[in-house]
C-alpha cells in the first residue's frame, strides 16, 4: 500500500520521538498486531493519524499498568474507540488530581501550624504519612476498588484485615498473588478438576485465608467488592484478571475437600 500525503504521516523514528518511545517499542506493538502502520511500495512504515490514534490507546491502558496481552484484548473489544480510552484517562487523570489537591493542602497546613509553633499530634503525622506518602504503595488498581471495599466491608471487618495484614510479609503475599494469577491465566479453558488446577484452588484459598483469618463472611464480601469492581469499565480495565479467572478458580476451589 502507497503512503499518502507524506506531510501527514510521521516514520518510525519521529513518531518514536514524538510519543517518547524507542523505535523498538513501535516494532513491538506491530508484532503483537497492536498497530499497523502503512507501507509504502519499498516497504517503509508510516504512521497516520489512525496508527498515532491507536499509540495513544496503547500507551495510555499501559500508563494504568496493564500488560500488552491484555490491552490487545481491550482494544479489539469495548476499548478499540479512542474515546472509550479517553474517557478511562480523564476518570484517572481526575482522581489523580483531587489526590494531589488534597495532599497539598494537607501539607500546607501541617507546615503553616510548625511555622506557628504547634506541634503535630499523633493523629495528624499519621493522616498525612497515609494521604501524601502511602496511596502509590496499594497498586493503581487496588486503589480503584477502594469504593467498593468501603461499601461493602464496616469498619470492624477494615480492622481484623489490617491486624492480619500485620502478621506477615506484603511483598511476599503480593509475589504469591502475582504468581498464582499469572497461573489461573494460563489455566482458563482447561479442566478446573485437574491435578495443576486443584493445586491452584489450595493456595489460592490458603491467600484468602490469610487475609480474612478464615471469616467466611469478610470472604464473602470480598468476592462481591471484585463482583463489583468486574462490573464498572473503567476499574475492571485496570484489574489484574477478569471474572473467566474468577470464574475458573471458584470452580477449582468447589471441587477441593472442606478445610477442617
Amino acid at each position: 500500500m502507497s503512503v499518502p500525503s507524506p506531510a501527514a504521516h510521521l516514520s518510525p523514528s519521529e513518531a518514536a520521538k514524538a510519543l517518547g518511545v524507542t523505535p523498538r517499542a513501535l516494532r513491538i506493538y506491530e508484532q503483537r498486531g497492536l498497530v499497523r502502520p502503512l507501507r509504502s511500495r519499498e516497504g517503509w512504515r508510516a504512521y497516520g493519524p489512525e496508527a498515532l490514534a491507536r499509540l495513544h490507546q496503547i500507551l495510555a491502558l499501559k500508563r494504568l499498568g496493564l500488560k500488552l496481552a491484555e490491552i490487545a484484548v481491550l482494544i479489539s473489544g469495548r476499548f478499540a474507540g479512542l474515546d472509550a480510552v479517553l474517557a478511562l484517562q480523564e476518570t484517572e487523570l481526575t482522581r489523580r488530581r483531587d489526590e494531589t489537591v488534597r495532599a497539598l493542602a494537607l501539607v500546607g497546613a501541617a507546615r503553616a501550624r510548625l511555622a506557628a509553633g504547634e506541634a503535630l499530634s499523633l493523629d495528624d503525622l499519621t493522616t498525612l504519612t497515609k494521604e501524601t506518602t502511602m496511596s502509590d504503595q496499594a497498586p493503581q488498581w487496588a486503589r480503584k476498588m477502594q469504593p467498593f471495599i468501603d461499601r461493602r466491608l464496616d469498619e470492624a471487618d477494615k480492622a481484623a484485615m489490617s491486624a492480619r495484614a500485620g502478621a506477615f510479609d506484603q511483598v511476599e503475599v503480593g509475589a504469591e498473588w502475582e504468581a498464582l494469577i499469572a497461573q489461573a491465566k494460563t489455566l482458563v479453558g482447561t479442566d478446573p478438576g485437574s491435578s495443576e488446577a486443584l493445586e491452584l484452588a489450595r493456595r489460592w484459598r490458603s491467600q484468602i485465608r490469610l487475609s480474612t483469618g478464615g471469616d467466611p463472611a469478610i470472604a464473602a464480601k470480598l468476592s462481591d467488592v471484585w463482583k463489583d469492581s468486574f462490573a464498572t469499565p473503567e476499574v475492571a480495565a485496570s484489574l489484574p484478571f477478569g471474572p473467566e479467572v474468577m470464574a475458573f478458580v471458584s470452580q477449582a476451589m468447589a471441587r477441593l475437600e472442606p478445610e477442617r
